[in-house]
């Protein structure tokens, strides 16, 4: 069952503008804890309602095994992860397989690719030095636009070099486009992309959405950071009884927020207005300022 993550107010000396503004946000509880941090240190009351789990399982680890055997990296000329969920996952594959994992200390340049802030999983832990011991060998893209067409943008030409690519499964829920369609932009810029099921994206299930409809209170936001988070809190209202068209009755203040513009095209795809989009979208702090500039005031 959905619950309310009651964070308090903002510290003292930190930026309000969003105080007493109730925020619910769907998103998984990989983000969740950062997401509502910042609502909380702008003052918000953050309600967390995911409507998707994202997680890796025997079958995505199984999935990922042969490529993480000794030399199996050697073939490809790129790695590439449109999520931080996808190098969690990774991590977690290096960590499982049996034997050395990394490539050859020698070689052509491997370049490993990461959107915005998820790139800093890239140097935890060890990442780096456990798929190549020398670092020399490795190179690492983070795209100026926080994005998979920016990443593909970044990456250039391929000249039939193959680029694995580490991805969800989506599972009881309709796959975004945004999986299929950087593949396609990838084979498009002479790439050879392998995708991967490295972990997987499911929906919670049925009473997703009880927190929403036990709520007697004004709501002033409502957060989405990817697509099938609609897609399952749609399901969720349907197995309640209600449709979208009932919440914008009950809250018809209410704004919807999307996590950058490609989560926006998505987001709408079901029928959801998006009243925000971030511009800045390699962090949820551009997404909290958008929200910001919408809904708070000034000063402290």
């Amino acid at each position: 069952m959905a619950a309310a993550l009651a964070l308090g107010c903002s510290p003292s000396g930190l930026p309000s503008q969003l105080s007493g503004r109730r925020v619910a946000f769907t998103t998984p509880l990989t983000y969740a804890g950062r997401l509502a941090r910042l609502l909380e240190l702008r003052g918000a009351t953050p309600l967390h309602l995911p409507t998707v789990v994202v997680d890796t399982t025997p079958r995505t680890l199984v999935a990922l095994r042969p490529y993480l055997a000794a030399g199996a990296l050697e073939s490809f000329s790129a790695l590439a992860f449109t999520s931080r969920n996808g190098i969690t996952a990774f991590s977690l594959g290096l960590a499982d397989a049996d034997g050395p994992q990394h490539l050859s200390d020698s070689g052509e340049l491997f370049t490993i690719a990461a959107l915005g802030k998820d790139a800093e999983l890239l140097h935890d832990e060890g990442f780096l030095s456990k798929i190549c011991r020398n670092p020399s060998r490795i190179r690492v893209l983070v795209p100026e636009i926080a994005s998979p067409a920016g990443l593909v943008e970044s990456l250039g030409a391929g000249s039939g070099r193959r680029i694995l690519c580490p991805v969800p499964s989506v599972v009881d829920l309709e796959e975004p486009p945004v999986v299929p369609d950087f593949l396609r932009d990838l084979w498009a810029r002479g790439w050879a992309p392998e995708r991967v099921p490295a972990y997987e994206t499911r929906w919670t299930g049925p009473r997703c959405m009880e927190g929403l409809v036990a709520l007697d209170t004004a709501l002033d936001a409502m957060v989405f950071t990817s697509s099938a988070e609609v897609e399952g809190l749609i399901k969720g209202l349907q197995a309640l009884g209600w449709d979208w068209g009932k919440v914008r009755r009950r809250w018809p203040k209410m704004l919807v927020c999307a996590h950058g513009p490609v989560t926006a095209k998505g987001v709408e795809r079901f029928g959801v207005r998006v009243d925000v989009v971030n511009s800045k979208f390699s962090s949820f702090d551009g997404l909290i300022e958008a929200l910001t500039s919408k809904l708070g005031g000034f000063g402290c």
